[in-house]
């Protein structure tokens, strides 16, 4: 009898076992693995009156995050080709600081085991967007916008690939990612004016579509008016672009220029990711503006590291220096990055195509 009362007993209470340890498994927090990869920076030195500093070696850059000390994996001057650091792919294997991060993880944020090749595979290469306004604030200065966007792609001799977008309400993506100059001229020639202007909506796609991509990545906007139709704010725009290592520049008409919010705006959002922000008067100083980009892409220092094991999972902040005897020089560079969870790694070194959708 008293074995009957045990078996019946643990048929009653079998059930009630298993859905505890569901409710519990349910309600336990999932475990986060984070992963950092190679950071890449797009760095721009300059004297007090704006002249390039050319010929800095990869020892006079003094890299920190958090403050704490960086070493530099991978090294280029302007168009020359990137390399690699002796020493960087072959770096040991450090302790995590995170917690919920696993071996394989922190070794490949501190740079173990991965090649040259395959860090050359990562940064090399320059990825272009040009994301033009065809909203009705450019009825009057249209064909003018066109044409001095076309100089701008026909100038840009050493970029990989140029990809073609235009926004009104919507995003259009007139030409693709592509290394065909011809095909990217024809997407410009076929934009046409639209309705209002969703100006940080089709940004924060384009830099969606930039962010998966290796080596050199760069939007370029044209705007001739402030933004009177998204629904996304600028700073989240701006953090995207900082996190994933994507360049802003934006060249604005006086229109944007005389409006104080949409002045500030542009001013912030490029100098956070590293990049500049124009107001052109007239269809020349709109030539001049895009002149002034190219040269400014021909003259960036890249910079590229694999973080030191850090336990912080919000906003890293980024400085970089130069060792004494050109501190009088100006550095302009993104601030820093928040963690994303999925940043480009050397377990796919490939760049993708962005969606073809138009919309």
């Amino acid at each position: 009898m008293l074995k009957r009362l045990f078996v019946f007993l643990g048929f009653v209470a079998l059930p009630l076992f298993s859905a505890a340890w569901a409710l519990a498994q349910e309600s336990a927090p999932p475990p986060i693995n984070v992963t950092v990869d190679l950071v890449q920076l797009n760095v721009a030195v300059t004297d007090h009156k704006g002249n390039y500093i050319t010929g800095l070696r990869p020892e006079d850059f003094i890299i920190t995050e958090d403050k704490i000390p960086e070493k530099i994996a991978t090294f280029g001057e302007g168009d020359e080709s990137v390399r690699v650091l002796l020493g960087a792919g072959s770096a040991s294997v450090k302790p995590s600081d995170s917690p919920g991060q696993s071996k394989e993880s922190s070794a490949r944020a501190s740079g173990s085991d991965v090649s040259g090749s395959e860090l050359t595979s990562l940064v090399g290469g320059a990825n272009v967007f040009v994301l033009f306004d065809t909203s009705n604030y450019m009825y009057r200065g249209f064909v003018f916008a066109q044409d001095a966007i076309a100089d701008f792609v026909r100038s840009l001799e050493k970029a990989d690939r140029i990809a073609l977008y235009s926004y009104s309400r919507d995003l259009s993506r007139a030409a693709l990612l592509t290394s065909d100059r011809a095909e990217v001229l024809r997407g410009v020639r076929t934009t046409v004016a639209g309705d209002d202007a969703a100006l940080y909506n089709c940004l924060l796609l384009t830099v969606k579509d930039a962010a998966h991509l290796t080596g050199r990545k760069v939007i370029v906007v044209f705007s001739n008016g402030p933004d009177n139709a998204s629904m996304v704010p600028p700073e989240e725009v701006a953090e995207l672009a900082q996190s994933t290592g994507t360049t802003i520049y934006m060249v604005s008409t006086q229109t944007a220029h005389l409006e104080p919010i949409s002045n500030a705006v542009f001013q912030r959002m490029t100098a956070a990711t590293g990049g500049k922000v124009y107001f052109a008067n007239n269809w020349k100083d709109e030539q001049n503006a895009f002149a002034s980009i190219r040269d400014d892409l021909a003259h960036l220092y890249s910079l590229s590291y694999y973080p030191e094991p850090n336990p912080n999972r919000g906003w890293r902040t980024i400085t970089v220096k130069l060792r004494n005897g050109h501190t009088k020089y100006h550095i302009r560079t993104r601030d820093g990055y928040r963690l994303q969870h999925s940043r480009f790694s050397t377990e796919n070194v490939q760049p993708s195509e962005p969606a073809a959708s138009a919309q």
